[in-house]
């Protein structure tokens, strides 16, 4: 027999948000693990952002799914987390599934990380075990937060108090990497005697499926006989801005190489939601590189048409950055797309391997920040062995045994094992 799980997730599809896929291909494959998933959401007609009724078909047909109400969103707005607006209602509801049936694990998602605080609440008046997934770190030091008394100032302070709160009783902590989640056991010691693992995102090789049934039009490009395209899918990394400065320089050192070659930069703006807010452009300008080789469209897009814009390039541009943490799971869905990719990585990202042992693709290393004169050294070199590559290029290619941790299913099952261990643990 099944157990069962409430997952906590304040936003679920039709949110186009990009955490919204951690809870999605969680319940996706819960069930294959024996566990048997309830998610308990916002109604879409509270959220804010844009909606994406097309992620509704990815989601099983089987999934339960429990949706409250909020507070709506005042202007001037004064509260817009929708894990505050929503927070009593969240925990009614999840107070109320406890009691009549039988619930063997409550997991909650963050961001938002507000609701978190509902783990430690339901465990006190329910008696449920639970655990908490750092989707993005909680306490940190937010851009401006050095400035007493400033929204950020007050935002570091609340975090650093409300958090040893929240997860002072939790079973399970995780995250989408170690480094989300250790600064909380090292700054909650007692925590390090719990259960705690991180996973990835996973790569779900049936959206592309459901992406075929859907003929969702491109809107930013199409395919163009006689160019090459590659798409960067994503917003920038904070440290990866450096080596795509000595890209840059490469590019315009040597433009005879990169004829007819496109790079388009995809929901790479600094706010998500605003097409002219440009991080790409100014450095693009100042090469000589903008709209001829270097391309940006600011404004994030829903995932399903992301997909779609993979589908339309000729190849995937991946970008790491001065830190060792660029994660295989995001270089597995360009190999989902079919297509070849091209990674410019720090030497000790896990991703290297990864992809040289694949075959799915060229890697220029470099040694972080004291090697980024070899990327405007190499990179020329290294595009030209891509374009070989991909003339002759083909997905059968590719041994994706390499990949199969950082499928869903794989990652979810990782999940499950801890949340076994978790429950089993008086």
């Amino acid at each position: 027999m099944n157990r069962k799980i409430i997952i906590i997730s304040p936003h679920f599809p039709p949110s186009n948000l990009a955490a919204v896929h951690r809870s999605r291909l969680f319940a996706q494959h819960l069930l294959s693990f024996g566990w048997e998933p309830i998610i308990l959401t916002v109604h879409e007609k509270y959220y804010e952002e844009v909606l994406d009724h097309n992620l509704e078909k990815l989601l099983p047909a089987i999934l339960r799914i429990e949706k409250v109400g909020a507070l709506p969103v005042t202007k001037p707005r004064i509260i817009g987390d929708i894990g505050l607006r929503a927070f009593f209602q969240l925990y009614k509801r999840a107070k109320k599934i406890i009691k009549t049936e039988q619930i063997d694990f409550l997991y909650i998602l963050i961001p938002s990380f507000y609701v978190s605080l509902l783990g430690r609440w339901l465990h006190r008046t329910t008696g449920v075990k639970y655990g908490v997934d750092y989707i993005d770190p909680w306490v940190h030091a937010f851009p401006g937060s050095e400035k007493v008394l400033s929204r950020h100032w007050f935002s570091t302070k609340i975090a650093a108090w409300l958090e040893p709160i929240a997860v002072k009783k939790a079973s399970l902590i995780t995250g989408v990497a170690e480094g989300y989640y250790r600064p909380v056991l090292d700054r909650n010691p007692h925590l390090l005697k719990i259960i705690h693992g991180a996973m990835p995102y996973g790569g779900e090789i049936s959206d592309q499926a459901i992406l075929k049934k859907l003929a969702i039009e491109p809107s930013l490009f199409k395919r163009t006989p006689g160019k090459m395209k590659l798409v960067y899918a994503g917003t920038m990394l904070p440290k990866a801005y450096e080596p795509l400065k000595e890209i840059f320089e490469s590019i315009a050192a040597n433009s005879d190489s990169f004829l007819n070659v496109e790079f388009h930069f995809v929901g790479s703006g600094k706010i998500g939601d605003d097409p002219n807010t440009f991080n790409i452009k100014p450095m693009a300008e100042k090469f000589g590189l903008w709209q001829t080789t270097i391309f940006e469209h600011p404004k994030r897009i829903p995932y399903l048409d992301v997909l779609v814009h993979l589908d339309q390039a000729d190849g995937i541009f991946i970008l790491g950055s001065t830190e060792a943490h660029y994660t295989p799971s995001k270089v597995y869905q360009g190999i989902l797309s079919g297509k070849p990719i091209f990674a410019v990585l720090h030497k000790s990202s896990s991703a290297v391997t990864v992809l040289e042992e694949s075959n799915g693709g060229v890697v220029l290393t470099f040694d972080g920040a004291a090697g980024l004169e070899d990327i405007s050294l190499n990179f020329s070199q290294a595009f030209l062995r891509y374009r070989q590559f991909a003339e002759t290029y083909s997905p059968q290619q590719v041994d994706e045994t390499a990949f199969k941790e950082y499928s869903a299913a794989t990652v979810t099952a990782q999940l499950a094992a801890l949340i076994n261990q978790a429950i089993s643990v008086s």
